[in-house]
């Protein structure tokens, strides 16, 4: 009997067919998408129906059409390089500073009987604001005024046995001792009348005191205290803050680099003028100028704080306030300014692209000034009239054939879209 074969099967070949059919499919189709604009100009309308063009057709970023890839004109849209006078400012941020700021407190004790202010009034220095019981006070007064009249009396009584005293002793009447002990009585009464007169003083000016007044113009902030409270001058809480909000004044701080500039135009006597404006940079709070500068410059940052006094005739500047400073420092006249949306960087420096009249580009290499972000001056390089691209820089390149969409709107009678708000653009690669 043969023993049984128990070695395993041989394996079935490979069927390598299906990986064939997929490459000639994956070729098949490169080879379509490769003749696609061919293929489609064989079936694209010779001209735009009723409706408009396709979507999707030329003009529109596809393959083939203007745009694309494959050739044709990139649609853009321009802005022109002017000329005009352009404010060159520094900018920084800044904080609302009061010139002076009064916590009012009560300078006797006593209980709070009136409050003759609103809270956010605006006062003016001597305003009666508060009123202390004076009762108390008012017989101090009276006690101190009482115990002068008195020593006045002895005093005057003193004066007239003086003189007396010098007639009989001028008669060898009394003897020398009896005059110099009444001229020591008369001194006496005379430094006792003197204290008097001190604590007189002082109580008619604790009595003032019982009525709280501002001591400075200002205004009011909210009440700290409420009638029939017991307030002494040690209190810790004040009745009232004032802060003086006319002027008032802007503490902000610039770049020692910047420095320079500035110094050159206050030694050349210009008064700078300086604008505070909101969070979001919309709308403009107030127009100052500059005061003054600290004298040294702080090491661990590198700034100087500079000092801005505003009129604040409108009331809009609070103290703490956060603003936005806007130090103009000189003004460029009849200077090139062109969009900071046109401005594209690279390795070799700042370029922008400029549309010539045969309807190409041309990357040219500029020198920028300072800007406000919007608007850019420069220096060299662009001329005033020269049309420049904002937008779609990201297809161009140098010498190619661009499509004014702005031009294009206004041949068809559209009204042209404004220029866009200077953004940052990718960096493009050096032509």
């Amino acid at each position: 009997m043969s023993e049984p074969n128990l070695s395993p099967p041989s394996p079935a070949p490979r069927r390598r067919w299906p990986y064939g059919v997929l490459a000639l499919l994956v070729v098949g189709a490169l080879a379509a998408w490769w003749q696609w604009p061919a293929l489609s100009g064989l079936w694209a309308p010779s001209a735009p129906t009723a409706a408009g063009p396709r979507a999707g057709g030329p003009g529109m970023g596809r393959p083939g059409g203007p745009g694309g890839p494959f050739g044709g004109p990139v649609p853009v849209r321009v802005g022109e390089v002017r000329q005009g006078d352009f404010p060159v400012e520094l900018r920084a941020l800044g904080t609302v500073t009061a010139y002076n700021t009064v916590n009012v407190r009560s300078r006797v004790d006593g209980e709070l009987v009136k409050v003759l202010y609103r809270e956010g009034q605006q006062v003016k220095a001597g305003d009666l604001l508060a009123v202390i019981d004076p009762r108390l006070y008012q017989a101090a007064l009276k006690q101190a005024e009482g115990t002068l009249q008195q020593n006045r009396a002895q005093l005057r009584n003193a004066e007239i046995d003086l003189a007396r005293y010098k007639t009989l002793y001028a008669e060898d009447s009394v003897a020398k001792q009896t005059l110099d002990t009444q001229e020591a009585l008369v001194a006496q009464y005379q430094g006792t009348v003197r204290s008097n007169l001190a604590a007189v003083e002082e109580a008619r000016v604790n009595l003032e005191y019982t009525q709280v007044r501002a001591p400075i113009a200002g205004r009011l902030g909210l009440r700290q205290v409420d009638v029939g409270n017991l307030v002494s001058s040690g209190d810790t809480t004040p009745l009232v803050t004032i802060t003086q909000t006319l002027p008032i004044s802007v503490s902000f701080t610039l770049p020692e680099g910047e420095l320079p500039q500035v110094l050159e135009q206050l030694h050349a006597g210009q008064r700078l003028s300086v604008e505070a404006w909101d969070r979001s940079e919309r709308n403009r709070l107030a127009l100052g100028e500059l005061e003054s500068l600290d004298n040294q410059i702080d090491l661990t940052t590198g700034t100087v704080r500079l000092k801005a006094r505003f009129e604040n005739a409108e009331q809009r500047l609070f103290p703490n306030q956060f603003v936005n400073v806007r130090l103009r420092v000189t003004t460029r006249q009849q200077a090139t300014l062109a969009p900071a949306a046109a401005l594209q960087f690279g390795s070799q420096g700042t370029f922008v692209y400029v549309v010539g009249s045969d309807g190409k580009v041309q990357l040219r290499y500029v020198t920028a000034g300072p800007g406000d972000g919007t608007t850019t001056l420069i220096e060299q390089g662009l001329g005033a009239g020269e049309r420049v691209v904002l937008e779609g820089t990201d297809r161009l390149r140098d010498g190619g054939e661009v499509e004014v969409i702005d031009d294009k709107r206004q041949a068809n009678g559209e009204a042209p879209r404004p220029a866009p708000a200077g953004r940052p653009q990718a960096a493009k690669p050096d032509a």
